[in-house]
C-alpha cells in the first residue's frame, strides 16, 4: 500500500532551511576571532620548530594548516552573510567524517583537503530557484511597462523575480556562485522601483549574495548607485546601445538606407512573402516547418544560449505576447522566421532571436525587420527594438588606438558564440542607435565575475523542440 503523497516543495524547503543565521556584527567577530587564533596556533609551532629543530612537527603543522584552512574559509562565508542551511550542514558533516576516514586509511593528503573543503561546503552560497507560478505576474507587469526594449526578457524561464510587497513592480535575476545578477530594468511602476531595489539588496544581503548588473539603462543608473542601500559600491561600465526603431518616423527614403532598400528589394523579385502568427496560434503545420528552419539554422537547433536579453522556449507557446513573422520562397516553403516579443500593451515590440536556412536567399533578415516594422505601424506600437548593438564604438572605428584594437581582437574570440561585428554591420542599416546600455559590477571581484557573466550568458541549456 503507498503512503500518502509528499510534496516535493515541502522536502525542497527542508532542506534550504536556515540552521544558522551569520549576517550579525558578533558571528563577524567570532569568525575573525577563530582565524586569528589557528593562525596564531600556526605561528607557535613554526616558533618552536625554529628554536628546537629536532622536534618532529610534521604531523602537527599539517593539521595546524587544514585547521586554518577550513577556519578561514567558515570565516569568509561569514564575512559575506552566507547562512547556513540543513543541505549545508549535512555536507559539511559528511565532508568532515571522509576526512577523518582518510586519516585513518593513511590517505593524509586526500583527508587534509576533505576536512578543509568542510568550511567550504558549510558555506556554499545558496541559491535562488525560478518560480514558473510566477509568469502570469510578470507578465501583467511587462505589459505595463513602456520604452524598455529588454522588459520581454524577464520572462525567460531560467529567472527568479523579486517583486515589491504589492506586486506592483518587479525585478528579474538569475544566482549563480553567491551573485545575484539582475537582467534589465525592473518592469512594473516606477515609482515603486526605488523601494524594490532596496528590499532586494536587503534581500540578497541576508542570504549572502552580492549583486551584479547587466543591461542597466541609462535613467536607471541612480537606482544602482547608492552604497549605503545596496551594502556594496558598483562600477558602472557601457556595453553598448539599443537599436530601436520610431515607427512612426521610419522609411528608407535618401542614400543612408541605400544598403537596406537593396537588400529588401532583393527579397521582392526573388519572390519571399512574409506572414505574421503568434507563436501560441501556431498550428502543427507551422510547428513543423518553422522547427525544420531551427533544425536547419546556422544557430544550432539543440541548445539554448543567453540571459540578458534572449527568451527561450522557440515554438513552444510559452510565454505571451511573442508574435513570428515568416518569410516564404515562390515555392511556399519557409527559409526563415523572426520571433518577436511585446511589451507595454502592444506598444514595444522587440526582437528576440533571427532564424534563417543556411543558403536562404540573401535580404530576409532585412525584409523580416522592415515588414514588421510597418505592421506594427499598422498596428498602433510605437517602436520596435532590432536587438542591442554592443560596444559599436569597437566597430565604427570612431576611436582607433593600440587598446581598441586589443578589444577589437577580444572581442572576435567570442565568434563562435555570438558574432557581435556581423550583428552590428546588420543594425547599422537602420540607423537606429538609441540609449546606453550598462553592467555595474564590483572591480574588486572582476576574476569570479567574468566566469559568472560569461557563463550565464553562454552556457549552453538543452532545446526541446
Amino acid at each position: 500500500m503507498n503512503g500518502p503523497p509528499v510534496d516535493v516543495g515541502l522536502r525542497l524547503r527542508a532542506r534550504e532551511r536556515v540552521v544558522v543565521h551569520v549576517d550579525s556584527v558578533a558571528a563577524r567577530w567570532i569568525g575573525a576571532l577563530a582565524v586569528f587564533c589557528a593562525a596564531c596556533w600556526l605561528i607557535l609551532i613554526l616558533a618552536r620548530y625554529h628554536h628546537h629543530p629536532e622536534w618532529h612537527c610534521a604531523g602537527r603543522l599539517g593539521w595546524s594548516l587544514t585547521v586554518l584552512a577550513a577556519v578561514a574559509l567558515i570565516a569568509r562565508g561569514i564575512f559575506l552573510g552566507r547562512p547556513v542551511t540543513a543541505t549545508h550542514a549535512t555536507a559539511a558533516a559528511l565532508c568532515l567524517l571522509a576526512g577523518f576516514a582518510a586519516h585513518v586509511l593513511a590517505f593524509d593528503l586526500l583527508g587534509d583537503s576533505l576536512i578543509a573543503g568542510s568550511g567550504l561546503v558549510l558555506m556554499w552560497p545558496t541559491s535562488s530557484r525560478p518560480r514558473p507560478a510566477d509568469l502570469p505576474r510578470a507578465w501583467r507587469l511587462i505589459n505595463a511597462t513602456t520604452e524598455d526594449p529588454l522588459a520581454p526578457f524577464a520572462m525567460q524561464t531560467g529567472k527568479s523575480y523579486h517583486f515589491t510587497a504589492a506586486g506592483t513592480a518587479a525585478l528579474a535575476y538569475r544566482t549563480r556562485m553567491g551573485y545575484a545578477v539582475v537582467g534589465g530594468d525592473p518592469i512594473g511602476d516606477e515609482g515603486q522601483f526605488a523601494e524594490l531595489v532596496a528590499d532586494f539588496a536587503a534581500m540578497c544581503h541576508t542570504h549572502g549574495w552580492r549583486i551584479a548588473v547587466v543591461g542597466c539603462s541609462e535613467r536607471r543608473l541612480s537606482l544602482w548607485t547608492d552604497a549605503a542601500v545596496l551594502g556594496q559600491s558598483l562600477r558602472t561600465i557601457p556595453i553598448g546601445r539599443d537599436v530601436v526603431v520610431d515607427v512612426s518616423g521610419f522609411d528608407m527614403v535618401g542614400r543612408e538606407f541605400r544598403n537596406l532598400r537593396q537588400a529588401v528589394q532583393r527579397t521582392h523579385n526573388s519572390g519571399i512573402t512574409t506572414e505574421i502568427v503568434a507563436e501560441r496560434d501556431l498550428d502543427d503545420k507551422r510547428r513543423a516547418e518553422l522547427a525544420d528552419v531551427v533544425r536547419a539554422s546556422p544557430s544550432g537547433a539543440h541548445t539554448d544560449r543567453g540571459f540578458y536579453m534572449n527568451l527561450d522556449g522557440v515554438l513552444e507557446g510559452r510565454f505571451p505576447g511573442i508574435q513570428l513573422i515568416i518569410a516564404r520562397d515562390a515555392s511556399g516553403r519557409v527559409q526563415g522566421f523572426h520571433r518577436y516579443a511585446t511589451a507595454g500593451g502592444g506598444g514595444d515590440i522587440t526582437l528576440d532571436v533571427p532564424w534563417r536556412r543556411r543558403g536562404a536567399p540573401n535580404g530576409i533578415d532585412e525584409r523580416l525587420s522592415v515588414d514588421m516594422i510597418a505592421a506594427a505601424k499598422d498596428g498602433g506600437a510605437q517602436r520596435v527594438s532590432l536587438s542591442f548593438a554592443a560596444f559599436p564604438e569597437l566597430f565604427d572605428g570612431s576611436s582607433p588606438s593600440r587598446l581598441h584594437g586589443l578589444f577589437y581582437r577580444m572581442i572576435h574570440l567570442l565568434d563562435p558564440l555570438i558574432a557581435l561585428e556581423s550583428l552590428y554591420r546588420y543594425v547599422r542599416k537602420f540607423h537606429a542607435l538609441d540609449a546606453r546600455r550598462y553592467a555595474l559590477i564590483s572591480l574588486t571581484q572582476i576574476i569570479p565575475l567574468v566566469f559568472v557573466l560569461m557563463s550565464l550568458e553562454f552556457m549552453p541549456r538543452r532545446r526541446h523542440l
